[in-house]
């Protein structure tokens, strides 16, 4: 062996014997990344989004609610007013104005005159009278004071009214006071009426 490789074969075995190195993993694809950044951006805009549609949308219903139902205290007050002037009336029966005074008569026509401009006023407001005078029951929109006995009448029926109900939008300002028929032909709902309870989907409210 000569000089020459005798001194790389020394060199050789000097060096340290390093072991091989495992593959390094893949770098991640820069636009996956950005992908699924995007893709979560876009969710939280949607939710967003929906969060303000919601919002306002329950911000227009109390405002339309508040609207509608601000004067409630006050026409509530005004219904004493317009009972009143409903009784008065109630006592004059066409006969009994031919035979009275004609400053009496004109006096009466002025309360009549003025109860027709206030349910106008109320009605302007989104007040509405009603008299439910043979409708069926409902404790939703009336109050049962007593029964009555009429044959005529299938039980369950409002046989009377003794004061008239108002309703403010789709509210009860207060209920009818009236009385219910009792003795008479149940009432049966008719098919088509059954038909259509049975496809009504139940209120959870």
């Amino acid at each position: 062996m000569t000089d020459t490789r005798r001194a790389e074969a020394e060199t050789n075995a000097d060096e340290p014997v390093t072991a091989a190195t495992e593959p390094s993993a893949p770098e991640p694809d820069p636009t996956e990344k950005l992908a699924r950044e995007a893709a979560e951006l876009k969710d939280r805009l949607l939710r967003a989004l929906a969060e303000m549609e919601n919002l306002r949308r329950r911000t227009e219903r109390e405002v339309a609610d508040s609207r509608a139902y601000a004067v409630a205290s006050f026409a509530r007050d005004i219904l004493q007013v317009a009972d009143n002037m409903a009784r008065a009336l109630q006592t004059s029966t066409a006969e009994l104005r031919t035979n009275l005074d004609p400053g009496v008569r004109a006096l009466l026509d002025g309360v009549e005159l003025t109860e027709r401009e206030l349910m106008k006023v109320l009605e302007k407001h989104g007040v509405r009278r009603f008299e439910p005078q043979g409708e069926r029951f409902d404790p939703n929109l009336h109050q049962a004071m007593y029964e009555v006995t009429d044959p005529t009448l299938p039980a369950g029926t409002v046989a009377q009214v003794i004061q008239a109900g108002y309703l403010i939008g789709e509210r009860v300002l207060r209920p009818a006071l009236v009385a219910v028929a009792k003795g008479g032909p149940k009432v049966t709902a008719s098919p088509s009426s059954a038909n259509d309870n049975a496809g009504a989907a139940p209120d959870d409210t």
